[in-house]
């Protein structure tokens, strides 16, 4: 979404830029004019390559809200689209006066119109360098399809999530960079008939309870509401991941009250001796190290899918 997004220059970059073109020009008019171009073009492409925000996705509009915050990305464009038309009126202002004075006034004209530009420029360079601030943290947002069917997974640490996910995609999930966890997120994807489906762990969000978490992540919690699909909730009841049952639980029931979406709880590492069964009593077990049980999860959750989207019904003829 934010992927090609292009780097902003700085306001000293943008003037040496033009100031250097500008130079080879015959004369102190052209000199002028092709500065001021150079400026005001440069400025008005950086605008245009920023994404409309009311037409974003809502997943992606709120992921940016919480980041960078939308309100101060419009303030930031709307002031370059000031500088942009300060710089066209400087241009016209004293290519004008060039044009209706002495040859030999116009060497100082173009001197006071090449400082009145700068000063212009150098007005909005915290805008620009916040502009480029926000397009590198916009760029590391994953790319998630908000309208895609998505299997999102949840559970401690250690629990079984990875391995879960490497097995139903058929190679192991590529991890990127997040701009609000240090810890990366998991997004894999798999093909049943012509449907493509996503999968998606967020480490750091999905796996400590709420009264743990930052304002960030907890507004992050909101974003992916915005998403269409499942929760898989895994349990570790083996006691080898580190956590208690119990802890496990409790984080299932914060979850299901975080993210209103259907949520699907499993046991996994059946294959090995439990320390603790008391709560697990009717749920789905599955062993991620030997596959056992996988196939069963992964078809009870895209029933689920399949009863959350149903397909539209054929229209009579």
């Amino acid at each position: 979404m934010f992927e090609r997004l292009p780097s902003v220059p700085t306001s000293e970059e943008l003037l040496d830029k033009a100031f250097r073109r500008a130079s080879r020009a015959e004369d102190n008019i052209s000199q002028v004019q092709k500065a001021g171009t150079i400026l005001s073009d440069n400025l008005s492409n950086l605008i245009r390559k920023f994404p409309s925000f009311e037409n974003l996705p809502p997943f992606y509009r709120e992921m940016a809200d919480i980041i960078v915050g939308i309100d101060k990305l419009r303030i930031s464009l709307s002031r370059l689209r000031w500088a942009s038309r300060q710089i066209r009126l400087i241009t016209r202002d004293f290519t004008g006066r060039m044009k209706r004075s002495r040859g030999e006034s116009s060497s100082s004209a173009r001197k006071a119109a090449f400082g009145r530009i700068s000063s212009v420029m150098r007005s909005v360079e915290k805008d620009l360098l916040f502009l480029n601030d926000a397009r590198n943290i916009l760029r590391r947002i994953p790319a998630i399809d908000p309208d895609q069917p998505t299997i999102l997974i949840a559970g401690y640490p250690n629990v079984g999530k990875s391995s879960f996910i490497t097995l139903i995609t058929g190679a192991r999930p590529e991890i990127a960079s997040y701009p609000f966890t240090t810890r990366g997120i998991f997004v894999g994807h798999f093909n049943r008939g012509e449907k493509r489906f996503q999968v998606v762990d967020t480490p750091g969000l999905l796996d400590r309870p709420l009264s743990e978490r930052n304002e960030i992540e907890r507004q992050t919690m909101a974003a992916l509401r915005h998403l269409k699909g499942v929760v898989l909730y895994i349990l570790d009841p083996s006691g080898h991941c580190g956590y208690p049952l119990e802890s496990q639980l409790c984080l299932a029931q914060d979850l299901k009250g975080q993210m209103k979406l259907p949520m699907l709880i499993v046991a996994n590492k059946a294959d090995l001796p439990r320390t603790e069964v008391q709560g697990c009593d009717g749920f789905l077990e599955m062993a991620t190290a030997t596959g056992q049980g996988v196939n069963e999860v992964l078809e009870k959750l895209l029933s689920i899918l399949d009863m959350e989207n149903p397909k539209p019904e054929s229209s009579a003829r």
